[in-house]
């Protein structure tokens, strides 16, 4: 009987065992998988690869940037007068990408094109030539050997809100599990979260700009600005608004615009003198490709020229009382607005800037992962650069186009403007915001976050859990373990009686 009971108990307890290591530890298919996403945007596109492993898919932080490509050319908005070009310029970034994917794998990857701010302006412009570009774009996508999605023009609220999805699934913010390999962060990862839950996204493009964040308080005042999301059990309600004309280069444009309207009385052999260039630099512009897209269609009238020629002065100062007049603050309809009557609740929490915004501060020295630099630092730095003269200026970055080399003054300036101006950053908040090129292995964007939307890799609830809490298991583990060492230490007790207990039974 005894030993009945023994057999039974020992048996039980490594049953027990052998069950709940293979329920908790159950081995998964190391399967990995795809996905592509090109950003169409107004000056360029890129091509992003991600990949995760499949038995993790609603799973945060698994998805990784594998690769990104900088498609040659300009962005599919400038084919616009040669729509059948645009569609195989993206050719070598696709090749790029199917180098990098598992040749078995192409079929079901799927790939996705989102454009932004330029072919917005070209859809007002010129329907027809946005139409016949994206058509292009399908054709060439179609023919790659990935699962073609789509391809379409995303809104800016669209942007907006992927580019915050973006940031907070990278940072962890939606349950809290930081993203791999991310050791270098780890304060700016704290600082982010001090404050609040998830963290704003500023994004500046080169057409559009957008900013989103969750509000402190739940105000109605402009629904239209308010989107509600669903995303690992818990209830957001983001504040996004994107203002159209109001990346850097269209902002550029408009400031060109309003200069040469204000000076028309004064304006003598077509010349202009634009503080926001460092002194000593020249440029040539045709009237005709100032006005010819909306951002300043609306400012065009009749010159006496058809060129205008650009002389730089490097007045920091002047140039930012000029880039001020294209921030309307003359009215607002609500509590409280950003510029041109746009509804904006106060600012709530840290800030992820991206984008322009990174590339031109990090380009000045004026981003910093441990403690971002102070704005009257920022300011100062700023204003040192753009009073920098030109011949200075072109020999120490000669690894830098002359046009973008030539504007990082004035997006420096206009950046400035648009946080503290446009959207009421000061001195006390201002270093809550922060300048992010990559969080881990990607790029911040608003990429990632629309594939994981599109491919539902963000559920609306929890996903599942093991079966047993990582404590639970242990201690079940202990329990039998324990059992089962009692069992077998009573069974070598009961057939192994020292001599004088059996001679006393005797």
């Amino acid at each position: 009987k005894i030993l009945l009971i023994l057999g039974f108990l020992s048996t039980l307890a490594v049953i027990a065992l052998i069950a709940v290591a293979v329920t908790q530890n159950k081995p998964l298919p190391k399967n990995i998988k795809y996905g592509i996403v090109l950003d169409a945007g107004s000056s360029h596109t890129n091509l992003y690869v991600y990949e995760w492993p499949a038995e993790k898919e609603n799973d945060t932080g698994v998805v990784q940037q594998v690769e990104v490509c900088k498609v040659e050319g300009p962005g599919i908005s400038g084919y616009a007068h040669a729509t059948e070009k645009a569609g195989p310029s993206l050719a070598q970034c696709l090749r790029q990408a199917e180098e990098v994917i598992p040749s078995k794998q192409h079929q079901e990857t799927p790939v996705y094109l989102g454009a932004t701010a330029g072919m917005r302006l070209l859809s007002l412009e010129n329907k027809s030539a946005a139409d016949k570009v994206l058509s292009s774009v399908e054709k060439t996508l179609r023919s790659a050997p990935f699962n073609f999605q789509g391809a379409r023009i995303i809104s800016g609220q669209e942007e907006g809100a992927y580019g915050w999805i973006t940031i907070n699934y990278l940072l962890g913010n939606f349950k809290q599990v930081l993203y791999p390999g991310q050791s270098g962060w780890t304060k700016l990862l704290h600082s982010l979260k001090s404050i609040s839950e998830t963290s704003g996204a500023l994004d500046l493009g080169g057409a559009s700009t957008q900013i989103t964040f969750v509000p402190n308080e739940d105000s109605r005042e402009s629904p239209g600005n308010l989107l509600y999301f669903r995303l690992y059990g818990k209830d957001y309600l983001v504040y996004t608004h994107s203002f159209l004309c109001y990346g850097k280069d269209q902002a550029l444009q408009q400031k060109l615009a309003e200069d040469l309207q204000a000076s028309t009385s004064t304006l003598d052999n077509s010349s202009l003198l634009d503080p926001c260039f460092h002194q000593g630099y020249q440029r040539t512009i045709d009237i005709s490709d100032l006005f010819k897209n909306p951002c300043t269609s609306a400012k065009k009238k009749q010159f006496p020229f058809r060129q205008l020629y650009i002389q730089g002065e490097g007045d920091y100062q002047k140039c930012r009382r000029n880039i001020q007049k294209l921030f309307d603050k003359t009215h607002c309809p609500y509590s409280s607005c950003s510029f041109n009557g746009i509804y904006l609740p106060p600012l709530q929490g840290d800030f992820g800037a991206f984008s322009a915004f990174y590339f031109v501060m990090n380009f000045l020295n004026l981003t910093s992962e441990q403690s971002p630099v102070a704005l009257d630092k920022v300011t100062s730095a700023i204003e040192s650069f753009c009073a920098r003269p030109w011949h200075e200026v072109k020999p120490a970055y000669q690894q830098i186009k002359e046009k973008y080399l030539s504007e990082y003054c004035f997006s420096g300036a206009y950046i400035l403007s648009l946080l503290e101006n446009g959207y009421g950053f000061t001195e006390k908040n201002w270093q809550r915001i922060h300048f992010l090129g990559k969080i881990g292995s990607s790029d911040a964007g608003w990429t990632l976050g629309y594939m994981l939307n599109l491919t539902n890799m963000i559920p609306a609830e929890e996903p599942a859990l093991p079966p047993l809490s990582h404590g639970s298991y242990v201690g079940l583990m202990v329990l039998c373990s324990l059992v089962l060492v009692a069992v077998i230490l009573f069974a070598w007790l009961l057939f192994h009686k020292p001599k004088c207990l059996q001679k006393g039974i005797v």
